[in-house]
C-alpha cells in the first residue's frame, strides 16, 4: 500500500510539476520558437560533450589511463 501511494506520488509530481514546460512548449502556436528550444538544449549539450571530450584528453594526456 506504501509503495503504491509512493509510486502515485512521483507520477503526480512528474506530471503536474517538471512536465508542465514542455506541455506549454507543446501547445504553443508559434513552430519557430519550438524548436528555436529544441536547438538550445542541443546547443548546450554539443558544448557539454565539447567539454567533457576536452577533459578526457587531458586526462588521458598527463598519463592517467
Amino acid at each position: 500500500m506504501i509503495a503504491n501511494n509512493i509510486f502515485k506520488a512521483i507520477g503526480d509530481f512528474f506530471t503536474n510539476v517538471l512536465f508542465v514546460p514542455y506541455h506549454n512548449i507543446r501547445t504553443m502556436d508559434n513552430w519557430w520558437i519550438q524548436n528555436s528550444i529544441s536547438a538550445v538544449f542541443i546547443l548546450i549539450a554539443f558544448i557539454a560533450m565539447l567539454y567533457w571530450i576536452g577533459e578526457i584528453r587531458k586526462y588521458k594526456k598527463a598519463g592517467n589511463e
